[in-house]
Formats: structure tokens, C-alpha cells, sequence
């Protein structure tokens, strides 16, 4: 375990760059925004463009990983909503129960990335970024129509399926995949320059991770925040290492997706909640706690899944 630990512990120290830099009053705070937008828009298409495009995919069970992966996030998802009625006589709020969905089923790709780079080498970057490519469209078709649902916004077929096809996390994947599956090539010096915006996402992407988290929010946290971070962080694992140890997979792709479900949430739906209804707060506050718990979690979660792929 203090391989592991030691292995990830520079991940969670760019994070905490990230805290403290949001709180250093000489950065201007509209830099912020910027960076999310940039990160989101360009610097993370572009590193999962450049992985997908030049990646290796002979033998690799993308069969299983996808049974494992979207199987168990539409467990997950089916848990949480056979739990509304429960949350709602309680007092929950649907636009709580939104950010409690969204907490649980998204994970952060920055963090997932970052750490499969550190651990496993080029390998578990490109397993990662399948499993990515893997679960991106169901996650936001989930997690969207949810939000869409519970707050009474537009709910027809042509708003999901513009949201879905204008996901710039999904453009980039597709054409990574479609490029590499028919054996296209992109002119070098586009090609060196993609790449060289991909080198500067995984850093500067744990950094605006840090600066995305409400520390304060996370002070007090509400006790539904206490189902997210459980869910998230014990059940997400649970669903996809047994998934995939019944599937057959051993050795680095079972640890790569036990990885993938044990990040917490990811920052992005902290936006979407924002822009859709949700309960922004909250999301904040479970994001927050989420990584900080993590912090312990993975390390437990992957010598758990490095035990049962060895098995």
C-alpha cells in the first residue's frame, strides 16, 4: 500500500496547489473560470484525442470493460433512483437528489488519467481513456436526463441527443477511436501540437480540481452528503471489480477500472447543476469531501483489486 500511496500522493499535492491558489488573493478569481472552460473545451479533448487516436487496443477485452463499466453505473443509477421515494419522504429535494445522482455516478477523469499514468505507464493511460471513451455518452445521457427530469426542463428526444453530440469529451473520443480503428493519420506538426496541449492537461487539470473544491461548503456537510461519498467511493468500486472479476479480467485492466470507480466525482457537474437546477452547493461540498476521503480510499481500493486480479 505505500507504493500506491506514495505513487498518487503527488496527484493530491497539485490538488491542494490548486486550493491554496484560488485563496491567493494576488490570482485574479475570473482566471478560474477561464482555466475550467480551456480545460474542458480544448485541453482534455485534446488529451483524450491524442491517447484514443494513437492507442493500442489489441488485446484488450473492450467487450467486458464495457459490460463491467456501463453495466455498473446503470446499477448504480438504478439504485439511486429506487431510492427517491425513501429520499423524498425524508425532506430531500428533487433538486438535491439531482446532485446526490450526480455525485455517485461521475467520476474524474482528471484524476482517473493522472494516476493510471503514474502507476501503470502508458498502458493504464490508454485503458483508462477507453474506459472513458467506454462510459462518457451513458454517464451524461444519466446524468442529463435526470436533471432534465427532476427540474422540469425541456424533455424531448432532440435536447438530449444535441447535449449528447455536442459534448466535447465525446467528439474527441469518437474521432480518437474512428481515426485509429481506420488507420487515418493527422499531418505531424498538428498532430505534435495536439500532444502538446494533452502533456499540459493532466497537471493543470488536478490544479483547477483543487480550485474547483469548496472547503468551507464542506465544513458542515448535510447528511445526504453522507450517501454520496458512500456510494461513490465504496458501492461505484464494489459494482465494478466484482463486474469485472465475473467477466474474466485479471492483471492490469481489472486494477485500471477499480481505479476508475474509486476517484471521486467529477467538477463539471458541479457546472451542469448550476446551469440546470441542481443543488450546486451540495455538489461542491460532496466534491470536496469526496477527494479528500479518496485520498485514503484508492490506495485501500487498489491493493483490494491488485489482490483479486492477481487471483
Amino acid at each position: 500500500m505505500t507504493v500506491i500511496f506514495e505513487s498518487i500522493l503527488p496527484i493530491f499535492l497539485l490538488v491542494f496547489l490548486g486550493v491554496c491558489l484560488k485563496r491567493y488573493r494576488r490570482i485574479d478569481l475570473s482566471l478560474w473560470e477561464g482555466l475550467e472552460q480551456l480545460g474542458y473545451f480544448v485541453l482534455f479533448p485534446a488529451l483524450l484525442f491524442s491517447t484514443l487516436a494513437t492507442a493500442d487496443f489489441s488485446g484488450m477485452r473492450t467487450d467486458s470493460t464495457a459490460v463491467a463499466t456501463i453495466g455498473s453505473i446503470t446499477l448504480m443509477s438504478a439504485c439511486l433512483l429506487g431510492l427517491w421515494p425513501i429520499m423524498r419522504q425524508r425532506g430531500v429535494s428533487a433538486a438535491t437528489f439531482t446532485s446526490v445522482f450526480q455525485t455517485a455516478t461521475r467520476w474524474n477523469g482528471f484524476m482517473a488519467l493522472a494516476i493510471a499514468q503514474k502507476l501503470y505507464g502508458p498502458i493504464g493511460l490508454t485503458l483508462t481513456a477507453l474506459v472513458m471513451t467506454l462510459i462518457i455518452i451513458p454517464i451524461n445521457l444519466y446524468n442529463v436526463g435526470v436533471l432534465v427530469w427532476f427540474n422540469g426542463g425541456p424533455r424531448g428526444l432532440r435536447f438530449f441527443t444535441i447535449k449528447i453530440i455536442t459534448n466535447p469529451l465525446i467528439v474527441a473520443s469518437v474521432a480518437g477511436i474512428v481515426l485509429n480503428l481506420f488507420g487515418g493519420a493527422v499531418y505531424a506538426p498538428v498532430m505534435t501540437a495536439i500532444e502538446m496541449l494533452a502533456a499540459a492537461s493532466l497537471s493543470l487539470g488536478l490544479v483547477m480540481v483543487g480550485a474547483g473544491l469548496k472547503v468551507s461548503d464542506a465544513l458542515k456537510p448535510r447528511p445526504v452528503a453522507v450517501i454520496a461519498v458512500f456510494l461513490k467511493l465504496i458501492a461505484m468500486p464494489i459494482f465494478m471489480v466484482s463486474a469485472s472479476y465475473l467477466l474474466g479480467m485479471r492483471g492490469p485492466s481489472l486494477s485500471v477500472i477499480a481505479l476508475g470507480a474509486s476517484v471521486p466525482t467529477a467538477m463539471n457537474g458541479y457546472l451542469l447543476a448550476k446551469q440546470m437546477g441542481g443543488d450546486a452547493p451540495l455538489y461542491a461540498a460532496v466534491a470536496t469531501i469526496q477527494t479528500v476521503v479518496s485520498f485514503f480510499t484508492i490506495p485501500l481500493v487498489l491493493v483490494i483489486a491488485d489482490y483479486v486480479a492477481g487471483g
